[in-house]
């Protein structure tokens, strides 16, 4: 059962107010139980992982089409009483108009924010130039304007993550976002603490949105310190998940025995967690 309009419109205002001060951590669930054991930890909202999501179809990163995708937003969104950020990839579209379009699903599953990134699928070309760039979030941008508003729209800039760590174009390119109407900026693959100053410096007062996707040095303290306002972990929760099974299995397989089962959780207290859950029937 989908949650009531009232719902999703307060879930949208706590979304927007976690975005104003301080600095928390939206991590990415990548199903309906995942999400449902972040909650119990007391975080304040979550976000989807474009990753995490395909690897439970047997599918890479980007193979998942908008249908599979919309249908997994409702999914997350039912599963939680949580402000849900949607991890939207480019859009699903091939022109602003299409992006507009898959932009107007999103917002019908009731999230509170998606983000839009700028590569292009393409290895040969993997961003889009700057004015299609920004043409793109200007239309997912109109796209929510005429929904209400209300939904938080993050622009994303992926050259970090596409072998063109140019930090200059980065920050330009998160500006002309801004100006596109994104409400908070995010360019994954950021590392260095000089990096990540520049940039909240660059687009500030907009919020700035930092992954941490492997283990390093820096601490969410550190990373409020250098102004950042949100954290998410991207497919990181999904792949050390993943990590434990495949160990598990291979100790099986190569070796036989079953280490690989030492830590695991019981099914007691999984059992636990999600009968004291309401099912999304029972949500409003």
């Amino acid at each position: 059962m989908t949650a009531s309009p009232s719902t999703i419109a307060a879930r949208r205002r706590a979304f927007r107010a976690l975005h104003e001060t301080g600095c928390f951590v939206i991590p990415n669930p990548w199903d309906a139980g995942s999400a449902r054991y972040l909650e119990s930890l007391g975080f304040k909202a979550l976000a989807t992982t474009s990753s995490g999501f395909a690897w439970t179809q047997a599918q890479a990163d980007g193979a998942m089409s908008r249908d599979a995708v919309i249908a997994h937003l409702r999914e997350i969104v039912a599963a939680t009483d949580l402000p849900v950020n949607a991890d939207f990839e480019s859009g699903y579209g091939a022109d602003p108009q299409a992006v507009a379009e898959s932009v107007r699903l999103a917002i019908e599953t009731g999230v509170a924010g998606l983000s839009i990134e700028d590569s292009t699928g393409d290895a040969e070309q993997p961003i889009h130039d700057l004015a299609t760039a920004v043409a793109r979030l200007r239309a997912a941008r109109a796209a929510i304007d005429a929904a209400g508003g209300d939904t938080l729209l993050v622009g994303r800039a992926e050259n970090f993550l596409h072998g063109r760590p140019d930090l200059a174009d980065t920050i330009a390119r998160l500006r002309a976002y801004a100006e596109a109407g994104a409400d908070c900026l995010y360019a994954p693959g950021l590392r260095t603490r000089e990096d990540i100053a520049a940039v909240v410096a660059a687009v500030a007062p907009r919020p700035v949105n930092l992954l941490v996707s492997s283990a390093g040095d820096l601490t969410l303290a550190d990373v409020a310190a250098l102004g950042v306002r949100r954290v998410s972990v991207g497919g990181a929760m999904a792949r050390t998940a993943w990590g434990g099974f495949m160990r598990a299995a291979k100790a099986i397989a190569e070796h036989g025995v079953f280490d690989g089962f030492a830590g695991a959780a019981t099914g007691a207290e999984l059992n636990a967690l999600f009968r004291a859950v309401p099912d999304a029937a029972e949500r409003t």
